[in-house]
Parts: C-alpha cells; sequence; structure tokens
C-alpha cells in the first residue's frame, strides 16, 4: 500500500475513536448529575501505529485484501472500571445502545489468558460519515479495573522490549503479580457498597453546591444584592456544618426564592 494511502485508511478510524471517547465519557457525565454511580472511571481511546498494523498482518499472515475485517483492533476503546462488578454493567450498556452493534465478545476474565492477561474485550461495528460517504468501522472496546490495566500497561511494556521472547523469570513473576491482583479486585469488590455510598453522597453534595451557587449568581441579577450576600452568607453557614440534610432543606428553599423572583423579573418585562 502506497504511504498516502495509510492515511486515508485512518481518518474514519480516528473519526470512530474521537466519537466513542466523547459517547463513553458523556455516559459517566449523565450518570453523576443524576445522583447515579458511574461504572465507567476512565476512558482512552487510541488508533493503533502503522507499524503495530504491519506486525500484526505480518504475525498472523493477513493480507490486504482482509486487513480492515481481520485487524479488529485499528480503533482501540479502553473503558477502566473501579470495580469488578462494574465490568459487566457497562457491556450490558454496550449491548443496548443502538449507535453500535456487537459482533464478538472475547471474555479474557473467565478465561485469564496464560500470561495472566485479564480483560474483558467487545468488538463493534460503529458508523462514522466521512468526505467520502458512510463506512462502518470495527473497533475493539476494552472493559477492566484499574489494577488490570496496570498489570496490562506493564506487560505490553515488557512484551513490546523483548518482542515477545520474554525471559521466563519474568513470566513468573507477571503471572504471580496478575495472581496478587486478582486477589486485590476481589478484596475491593468486598468494600464495593461502603465505596459507592461515600462516593454518591460526595457526589450528591457537589451537585447540590453547584445547583445553590448557580441560583445564587442568577439572583444577583435579579435581587437585591444586600439580601443576595445575606442568602450567600447562610450558604456558608450551613455548608460548614457538614450537614447533608440541611444543604438539601437550604436547596429546595432557595429554588423556591429564585423561582420567585424569575417569575416577577417575566411579569416586569411584560409590563413594560
Amino acid at each position: 500500500m502506497e504511504i498516502h494511502l495509510w492515511r486515508e485508511l485512518l481518518i474514519p478510524y480516528e473519526l470512530a475513536v474521537k466519537e466513542l471517547v466523547i459517547k463513553f465519557n458523556h455516559l459517566k457525565k449523565e450518570h453523576k448529575e443524576k445522583d447515579l454511580y458511574s461504572p465507567i472511571e476512565q476512558v482512552s481511546g487510541r488508533v493503533k501505529t502503522i507499524n503495530s498494523i504491519l506486525e500484526k498482518m505480518q504475525r498472523k499472515n493477513i493480507s490486504w485484501a482482509d486487513l480492515e475485517e481481520k485487524v479488529e483492533d485499528i480503533a482501540g476503546i479502553r473503558v477502566i472500571c473501579q470495580f469488578y462488578e462494574d465490568i459487566e454493567k457497562v457491556a450490558e450498556i454496550i449491548r443496548k445502545r443502538r449507535d453500535m452493534q456487537v459482533v464478538e465478545e472475547k471474555d479474557y476474565l473467565t478465561h485469564m489468558k496464560e500470561s495472566g492477561y485479564r480483560s474483558y474485550h467487545m468488538i463493534v461495528l460503529y458508523h462514522v460519515e466521512t468526505l467520502d460517504g458512510p463506512k462502518d468501522i470495527r473497533a475493539e472496546i476494552q472493559i477492566r479495573t484499574l489494577a488490570m490495566n496496570f498489570w496490562a500497561t506493564i506487560e505490553h511494556s515488557l512484551q513490546y522490549k523483548y518482542k515477545g521472547n520474554m525471559p521466563p523469570h519474568l513470566k513468573a513473576r507477571l503471572n504471580h503479580a496478575a495472581q496478587s491482583i486478582l486477589l486485590l479486585d476481589e478484596e475491593m469488590s468486598s468494600v464495593r457498597s461502603e465505596v459507592m455510598d461515600a462516593q454518591n453522597s460526595m457526589l450528591h453534595q457537589s451537585n447540590l453546591v453547584s445547583g445553590i451557587l448557580n441560583n445564587i449568581e442568577n439572583l444577583y441579577h435579579y435581587s437585591n444584592k444586600r439580601e443576595v450576600a445575606k442568602i450567600q452568607d447562610e450558604f456558608y453557614r450551613i455548608y460548614e456544618t457538614k450537614d447533608l440534610s440541611r444543604l438539601e432543606r437550604f436547596h429546595r428553599e432557595l429554588d423556591i426564592i429564585a423561582e420567585g423572583y424569575r417569575a416577577q423579573a417575566v411579569a416586569t418585562e411584560e409590563i413594560m
């Protein structure tokens, strides 16, 4: 393939990766805005380098004609979760989406690779619109925990260094580390409910504070500045108490006050 054609080949994959990363990040944001625990902790994406594509084609004896069908991870998305249980939740979200079609699933969680690698892979078809028209892109979505990702990142670097011929003593130590990662994920799962409660409480308070500050900011446009200053001082007093129930009550009361001022401002504008 001519060099300039490589660039043309990869453009749709770059578009797919950008769009998918945005969509998964938006899912994370939507969970948090609704005061819901998000099974998505981090999202990243990449387009496979030309060098990596060529290496894979050579290793698996893939022809140019079969390139886009058989090299399924040219577009790669990595979704990182806090807990093992979150992996299936993310996979189920993907299965239910109408903007991507799951064509294959690879379970390296219950069928761990010999190296110790653990992850859940989903191959999806994702539709993009390009200058040359519509195109369905194959993308690989890897779903794993933070601990699994740490191990996989180290293992990938070592495999690259040794070109697939890692010394036996390193293989053994990596395999031992993989077992430790498994135990760590199991231990974290045992405190999952406690962690989720703490995180949901923090998230709820953050959303309350954001809503209150937004109302106070808007009141400066509708109300007397001295009155707004009093409301602001009251907010600081309640916030310092760390009493979530008082903060919730203040938020509800401020919503009513703010709505009253907004209605009054609209009525005044209509008269004028």
